[in-house]
């Protein structure tokens, strides 16, 4: 009788012990008689039956935090502070697959922030034009931003693997690359450098068409002298087979192609193009977007501001832009079916890219590649790890996703 006696005053004396810790690190509410011994902005005192059950060892580790101030621990959603960001985006909000993408992150971060962190996403031309997220959220003057890097391939072709090179990765592969292979991060440290920024992928269209053309082409020849609307890498590889290329942000596209300020232009899959009413400016609908075949979407932050935010802030922008990144994308898969019969029914003459046309655009592209390795370290330095990855995972795919495909989509 007398040992459970003296195990449960052991036990009563182990949990003083514990409570008067935990309170002191602000990890617990305090007692009704902790309380009594603590006034706001005081110094909390430590009770005689918990002093007399501390050894000597724990006093010494103890004693400094037990003479600090000992507010009650509160929620962690109080802790966090309250922000509010607008984001750029080169999207009109019509588009509401692609737009939808700054929404998903906006929307995902506010949720896992107990709406302590909002981000309003703006459609194009209302806090930067289009074409110019990445220069606003550079200098600071917008925080956040949500684009495809490789509109700013004139700063440095090393953006385009944001997106996507021509004959580069599928979007699953693209991924591979970005969150397995180590591409994320050597891209990271690039825009550290070059822009003061951090990106996180937010968003993949799959595998884009071919552009929209108001006339057949069905050699190289025929290209000569054509003007196009299309961006990035892809656009220089056009010029080297004799394209007149311009970069022309979304919503201003079917206006320059129904006036004929250009006579072809590419913007993403049926389910945009046909938003963009780019059918109505146009009759031939090529295939594949052979310079787009896995173009992902970025989250762009400006760094200082980066570096301002809790911990807690930087992960739900993390979580919310890789969100993003998977529904965009199964948006895109399961909406594009439908939209392209509707363009077909309606009279559009979809088009293969010519075997001529395919081969001289590789040729071309894989040419800009070593010139831009030639001239610029931080490409030469992800272009032979990106190009290690594209031979190693076109290897494997040939066997898992060719095998399947050659027989299920020819059947």
């Amino acid at each position: 009788m007398r040992r459970r006696v003296f195990l449960r005053s052991v036990a009563a004396g182990s949990a003083a012990l514990t409570a008067a810790t935990l309170a002191a690190c602000g990890q617990a509410p305090q007692t009704p008689a902790q309380q009594a011994t603590t006034a706001p902005g005081q110094q909390a005192t430590t009770a005689p039956a918990q002093q007399a059950t501390t050894a000597p060892a724990q006093e010494a580790t103890q004693a400094p935090v037990a003479t600090a101030p000992q507010p009650q621990a509160p929620a962690q959603t109080s802790e966090m502070p309250a922000l509010e960001w607008d984001m750029a985006t080169s999207w009109p909000v019509a588009l509401d697959t692609i737009f939808g993408g700054a929404k998903t992150v906006a929307d995902r971060v506010a949720a896992m922030t107990d709406g302590k962190f909002k981000i309003t996403p703006r459609a194009a031309g209302e806090l930067a034009p289009g074409l110019q997220v990445l220069d606003v959220v550079q200098q600071g003057a917008v925080p956040i931003g949500h684009t495809a890097s490789y509109y700013y391939v004139g700063k440095s072709p090393v953006t385009a693997f944001g997106t996507s090179l021509p004959f580069g990765l599928n979007a699953q592969q693209q991924n591979a690359w970005l969150y397995d292979g180590g591409g994320l991060a050597k891209l990271q440290a690039v825009y550290a450098k070059l822009f003061n920024v951090i990106q996180f992928p937010a968003g993949n269209t799959g595998v884009q068409m071919g552009g929209w053309f108001r006339k057949e082409i069905n050699t190289v020849a025929d290209l000569q002298g054509l003007k196009m609307r299309i961006p990035g890498l892809g656009g220089q590889v056009m010029t080297k087979l004799g394209v007149t290329v311009q970069v022309i942000a979304g919503g201003e596209i079917f206006q320059a192609l129904q006036t004929g300020a250009v006579d072809a232009a590419e913007w993403v899959g049926p389910y945009d193009d046909e938003k963009l009413g780019l059918n109505k400016a146009a009759q031939f609908y090529y295939y594949p977007g052979w310079w787009e075949p896995g173009p992902t979407l970025e989250v762009q932050i400006n760094l200082d501001k980066w570096n301002e935010l809790p911990k807690a802030y930087q992960e739900a922008i993390a979580t919310a832009s890789a969100e993003a990144n998977i529904t965009m994308l199964a948006r895109y898969d399961a909406r594009n079916r439908e939209a392209l019969k509707r363009l077909l029914d309606s009279g559009v003459q979809l088009r293969p890219y010519s075997k001529e046309i395919l081969a001289a655009a590789e040729k071309a592209a894989f040419e800009l590649y070593d010139e831009f390795a030639a001239k610029d370290a931080d490409f030469k330095e992800i272009y032979e790890e990106w190009k290690a990855f594209r031979e190693a995972i076109y290897e494997w795919n040939k066997v898992n996703e060719a095998g399947y495909t050659n027989y299920a989509y020819n059947k």
